[in-house]
């Protein structure tokens, strides 16, 4: 499958969470506070490359994936170097938000599966303290059966995508490093980007 083919691929995949999450929102009443980048500026975050893809690929449409990939060899922090602090503490933004990744999509809004085989809502300190009755009433709801995400259901599907860039887990800023490797990669002997590649 060439890059084009799973960045759509992956494209697909995050429009289909999308609407799941956006119906988990109504459904539960959870929502993050305005401006809040706590859960962005927490410095072990992980992810896997291949839901960097479609980042990676529109920053090489741009003609600007060789000069990121400088730019993430030279950054010594381990906050993920698409985040855009502000100057007040905790807030800020996605400074590519469309093309955020799944581990973006997923928290706040999905559930992991414990020991026990129960789900349990992956989200914040913020939320669990300052939606605390909402909160608890999606808790219990989610055990009565009320839909919410999987983690571990969208990582599979990532990984029928791409096996080696789904099944790495690692630091958010190098697998963005190992998307923009893997698009400069694809394209180092193609001089063109064919038309019929565009993905958007």
């Amino acid at each position: 499958m060439s890059i084009p083919d799973k960045v759509r691929s992956v494209e697909r995949l995050f429009f289909k969470l999308e609407q799941e999450t956006a119906q988990f929102a109504i459904s539960s009443g959870l929502g993050c506070a305005s401006g809040c980048g706590k859960c962005c500026s927490y410095p072990n975050v992980e992810a896997s490359p291949i839901e960097f893809l479609p980042w990676a690929f529109q920053l090489f449409l741009r003609g600007e994936a060789e000069k990121t990939l400088h730019q993430l060899a030279k950054t010594k922090g381990s906050t993920c170097f698409i985040y855009k602090p502000l100057s007040v503490i905790d807030q800020g933004r996605c400074g590519d938000y469309q093309y955020r990744g799944l581990i973006c999509r997923l928290f706040g809004f999905a559930a992991h599966t414990d020991k026990y085989g129960n789900l349990r809502l992956a989200t914040c300190k913020i939320i669990k303290e300052g939606q605390a009755d909402k909160y608890n009433s999606v808790t219990e709801a989610i055990q009565k059966g009320l839909y919410v995400p999987v983690f571990t259901e969208y990582y599979m599907q990532l990984n029928q995508i791409d096996f080696t860039l789904g099944n790495l887990i690692l630091p958010i800023n190098e697998a963005l490093k190992m998307a923009l490797e893997a698009v400069l990669q694809y394209y180092a002997y193609r001089p063109s980007l064919h038309l019929g590649e565009k993905c958007g």
